[in-house]
């Protein structure tokens, strides 16, 4: 998947001219990516330490992954509305938020269809949700709150940008 998606980057990069804040988020997401992935986000070290320290009843790195998905994406998916859809400044704080949480259900949409091929009856366990029945929502709220926090955080340092 992480090739796949260098690959589109590389492929539009002279269409899409992202600024070097965007593709620097998207590396970053691909690392948090990359990581969760090589450790599983059940199993990520920092997680397990974080559940055994504070006492959770579950590693909670998967939370934090989804929420940075969110707070890294949500800035390039702005900029991309902002460059080519039209949409009103204003508009498109919310609309790159929605987005997330598209994408974010989607996945989890996909990942639940494949848990169910692979490991029928068993998706919840399959997919590392410990136990949590509502995973993929919170996953969802987690990359939606990741978003509004970038959005926010974009408000407030662009106050001077001209609004169309």
């Amino acid at each position: 998947m992480v090739v796949i998606f260098i690959a589109a980057l590389a492929f539009t990069h002279r269409r899409l001219q992202l600024s070097n804040s965007s593709y620097l988020f998207i590396v970053l997401f691909l690392l948090l990516h990359m990581v969760g992935a090589h450790y599983t986000y059940a199993k990520m070290p920092l997680g397990l330490w974080a559940k055994d320290f504070f006492g959770f009843s579950r590693n909670h790195f998967d939370r934090v992954a989804h929420f940075g998905f969110g707070f890294v994406l949500a800035f390039p998916v702005r900029e991309l509305l902002l460059r080519f859809s039209g949409i009103r400044r204003g508009w498109s704080f919310w609309i790159a938020a929605g987005v997330i949480l598209a994408v974010g259900g989607l996945f989890e949409i996909l990942e639940s269809m494949v848990a169910e091929i692979v490991a029928p009856g068993k998706g919840v366990d399959w997919l590392g949700g410990q136990g949590d029945e509502w995973d993929a929502q919170n996953d969802m709220l987690s990359a939606f709150l990741g978003a509004l926090a970038m959005m926010a955080a974009v408000a407030l340092t662009t106050c001077k940008e001209p609004r169309t």
